[in-house]
């Protein structure tokens, strides 16, 4: 296979057999700290007569220590398959891909995907509105329902690597959050938060029984872009299969504010939109669930929180938000009794 794996290496003269028509020229534009952690994504500004004006090209990453990670847990070759095989098929916009290739020896990939820069893309620190969470909401039942217990070949999200990720990553992130952000954890939750990883194979085992659907596993604010009457999610190097709550559970309890989560039943909400979608199904079990994946997802928090440079302004206040967030979400679930 013969590709480009950065933005330096394209030619025109690929981008051409890429997309099937003539490019003339292209511009790289590069994004900000932030976009692409995992990956690198870049944005392409065509010379063209015909197709878009301008694509989204994603590569692997240039540091060693995320590519590192990515090959640990197969990211680059879940996203390149979820492209390639189930995008088409979900009930949820997601950006065309016009371009996906996949090397297994190296583990390089390249993507050539729709840019959505006319649509609103979300933020984690600034949280968003209850207009915005159901958006959310009634998009992931959408895509839950379209492919409820799912056959698809893919990655189950109770696997071993997961599990010893969550483990090693949660015992390497809880001292740092708790000497960073001590006031967000009060005396229960220290006594019991450190019990975590021994219930990450149950937790996990709860997940991921009957009924599972495609997950995207990664659904938070700043991978989700606003349109006036829908929601587009991208960087699906996550995708897996699991619990629904668990889309739901990431989303309500580490992007929402404390105001819009509380001021809402989210449960109640979503199991509306999935039943609506033709799904039959308790909503007893719904709950009991997702109060299972929120306890699970504080590893995401804790190990999120607990990496990020907290010397870089943004970094520190998106660790003490969503951390927060998900402490105060577990606290109010009364999900810490789980671990007693």
């Amino acid at each position: 296979m013969s590709f480009p794996t950065s933005a330096k290496a394209l030619t025109t003269q690929w981008l051409t057999q890429a997309m099937g028509y003539p490019i003339r020229d292209f511009q790289i534009e590069y994004f900000g700290a932030g976009a692409g952690i995992i990956g690198m994504v870049t944005r392409l500004n065509l010379d063209a007569e015909q197709g878009p004006a301008s694509i989204i090209a994603k590569f692997p990453s240039p540091a060693p220590e995320n590519r590192a990670v990515a090959a640990t847990y197969d990211m680059y070759q879940r996203e390149v398959d979820f492209y390639q095989n189930i995008a088409t098929k979900i009930h949820l916009r997601v950006p065309k891909c016009f371009h996906a290739q996949f090397d297994k020896t190296t583990s390089d990939f390249v993507l050539l995907l729709e840019d959505l820069k006319e649509m609103r893309v979300g933020d984690q620190v600034a949280g968003c509105t209850a207009a915005d969470a159901q958006l959310v909401i009634e998009g992931i039942a959408a895509l839950h329902a379209s492919t409820w217990q799912t056959k698809a070949a893919m990655v189950s999200h109770n696997n071993a690597r997961q599990q010893e990720g969550m483990c090693a990553g949660f015992a390497m992130g809880w001292p740092v959050v708790s000497e960073q952000f001590p006031d967000l954890i009060d005396d229960y939750a220290a006594s019991l938060a450190p019990n975590l990883p021994k219930m990450v194979g149950e937790l996990l085992a709860q997940m991921t029984v009957d009924p599972i659907c495609v997950t995207h596993a990664d659904v938070r604010l700043d991978n989700i872009f606003f349109g006036p009457n829908e929601i587009a999610l991208v960087d699906w190097q996550a995708v897996c299969t699991s619990a629904p709550e668990q889309d739901l559970a990431y989303f309500v309890t580490q992007s929402l504010s404390d105001e819009v989560r509380t001021g809402h039943d989210w449960v109640a909400i979503y199991h509306k939109a999935l039943t609506t979608n033709g799904i039959q199904y308790d909503l007893q079990t719904c709950r009991e669930r997702y109060k299972v994946c929120a306890l699970y997802l504080l590893c995401y928090a804790t190990v999120i929180a607990g990496t990020l440079d907290l010397a870089n302004e943004r970094g520190k206040t998106l660790g003490r938000t969503l951390f927060g967030n998900a402490m105060r979400s577990l606290h109010e679930l009364k999900a810490f009794e789980l671990l007693a």
